[in-house]
């Protein structure tokens, strides 16, 4: 018979001082160490930042693209169509995989996705991009994560803390408060980078790129917590091929109303526009949403606004202004803070669970 083997059961000896080291090098594995376990429950966060990391370096090309299709289409026409192309791609994919329609309950989280990423925000943004900036028009990235954090916050009722101290009140208390306090600095910094850049005055896109950021805000929240209950591809998906009808009646009524003179930049524009804006780099967004949370993946979002800047100096040959480096610093300072804090009610996932995937 084995030590402490009986009728009654077995009782685990704890690992003895030699041991532990070589457990603690154990692989993920490895059930006797810790080691296997830190891995474990850490490789979802790296995971999801990266995967969050990618939908922004997406996204942070649409307003240079955009610019670049409006060079060629009218901005309605420009809207509907970028919606139009996600629409097919999404639904090729859809139907290549063989997904079954969502149940009932995900439909009206799906229609905000619709309303505010697939539809608001697109035709706002674009709309606004006629008379505003590329540098200008950052200011909505700018301020979105703060938005999605507070509107995330709000849906959830639960408030950012320490993922790995969540029955601790004080240590959460501190950690809500280090969150907010990062993404308030951040939100500030591009915000005032951008306006700034637009010459600090109020612009008549203003009150578009307002109701552009609200929309986009909710459909990033929304979007982020149906992606822990269906694969992140498949919540832009169902909400591309839902908004299809619209997008298909606003290119028809446009399409004839608006002077179309498409050259290869327009068309690289929107394509790009319709193909990763729209569909692709939500897919990698809501991927990462589901693995550490709409709080924590929507402050990866505050380097947008300086990725975009970047890319508007290499493509549309616009001037980097002097305060673009102070600006980046603090940003990615209040990225590492954000990161650090997490998001109450919002943990990875679990291993093995589809939700995501």
């Amino acid at each position: 018979m084995r030590d402490n083997d009986s009728a009654t059961g077995r009782v685990r000896i704890a690992p003895s001082a030699a041991e532990r080291p070589a457990a603690r090098r154990a692989g993920p594995g490895a059930p006797p160490g810790r080691g296997g376990e830190n891995r474990t429950r850490h490789a979802p966060g790296r995971v999801g930042t990266a995967a969050a990391a990618l939908g922004v370096a997406g996204f942070s090309l649409s307003f240079p693209a955009t610019v670049g299709a409006l060079g060629g289409f009218g901005a309605w026409t420009v809207a509907g169509l970028r919606g139009v192309i996600a629409a097919l791609l999404a639904g090729l994919c859809l139907a290549l995989c063989r997904v079954r329609p969502p149940d009932r309950r995900h439909w009206p989280g799906l229609a905000t996705v619709a309303a505010g990423c697939v539809l608001g925000f697109p035709l706002l943004t674009t709309l606004a991009l006629q008379t505003a900036s590329t540098a200008h028009s950052a200011v909505v990235t700018g301020a979105l994560p703060l938005a999605t954090a507070a509107l995330a916050a709000l849906r959830t009722r639960h408030r950012p803390h320490h993922p790995h101290h969540p029955h601790r009140p004080r240590l959460a208390h501190r950690q809500s408060r280090r969150f907010w306090a990062g993404a308030v600095t951040g939100g500030a910094a591009v915000t005032l980078f951008a306006l700034h850049r637009g010459g600090g005055l109020p612009t008549a896109a203003d009150l578009l790129l307002a109701a552009a950021l609200l929309l986009c805000a909710a459909g990033y929240a929304e979007g982020g917590r149906l992606a822990r209950h269906l694969p992140g591809w498949q919540v832009i998906g169902w909400a591309a091929v839902a908004a299809l009808p619209a997008g298909l009646l606003v290119t028809a009524v446009a399409w004839p109303l608006e002077p179309a003179r498409p050259d290869a930049t327009a068309l690289l524009g929107l394509a790009y526009v319709g193909a990763v804006s729209q569909f692709g780099g939500f897919v990698f967004w809501y991927r990462g949403m589901a693995l550490i949370g709409v709080a924590r993946a929507s402050q990866i979002q505050l380097a947008q606004p300086l990725l975009t800047l970047v890319w508007a100096v290499l493509l549309l040959g616009e001037r980097l202004p002097a305060a673009a480096l102070p600006t980046a610093a603090v940003v990615l300072v209040c990225i590492a803070v954000t990161q650090r804090a997490g998001a109450r009610g919002e943990p990875p996932e679990p291993p093995g669970a589809r939700p995501g995937v």
